[in-house]
């Protein structure tokens, strides 16, 4: 394990990661995109440094990320998965969540253009997006603004936790080489909407 702490806002920060796992273990295997964040931003009124924000670690942090875990996977025998931690807001718009929703849209359209990407460059590397509902992290609180929001966004049914993220990653992985699982939408059982 080799904990780097990262603003993955600034590009040459993102580089200096890279060039420290290279170091350390000749390049990366498999690339998770997990890092994303939500405000409460409407598009009417929302403020623009929110927005910026998330479309900074979104959707920019998570293309340049790839981008370098795949130079290293070419590098190291054209093999390797890239795994998009995205959300079901990526398939539906939940209110006052229009510029979030953009971010995960943004990311369904990333995953298919690496996608095709890399089928042009005949590559045996995957891409995946995971797409889950709500799982019960600190993004309700940050989201919101305030803990009591967060204690009735995960209060009203039964939430994933990161161990079914963790679980549905493990899955697309040991998928065999002639499987890409290409988006993986999974939501809590009582989840409406």
């Amino acid at each position: 394990l080799l904990p780097i702490p990262v603003d993955l806002r600034q590009t040459d920060q993102i580089a200096q990661m890279f060039a420290q796992v290279r170091d350390r273990f000749g390049g990366v295997d498999v690339m998770i995109n997990n890092a994303g964040l939500g405000k409460m931003a409407p598009l009417m009124s929302g403020d623009s440094d929110s927005w910026r924000e998330m479309l900074e670690v979104n959707v920019l942090a998570l293309a340049i990320c790839s981008r370098e875990a795949i130079r290293d996977m070419r590098r190291r025998g054209d093999d390797g998965h890239v795994i998009h931690i995205s959300s079901m807001a990526s398939h539906r718009v939940p209110p006052a969540s229009g510029m979030y929703s953009a971010t995960k849209f943004a990311v369904r359209a990333l995953t298919e253009a690496l996608r095709q990407e890399l089928r042009e460059a005949s590559s045996a590397i995957r891409v995946t997006a995971i797409s889950p509902g709500y799982v019960e992290t600190e993004f309700a609180q940050i989201y919101h603004g305030k803990q009591e929001a967060a204690a009735s966004t995960y209060g009203r049914f039964k939430c994933l936790e990161s161990a079914d993220i963790a679980n549905a990653v493990i899955y697309v992985l040991g998928q065999p080489p002639h499987v890409q699982v290409h988006d993986l939408l999974m939501r809590p059982t009582q989840q409406p909407g």
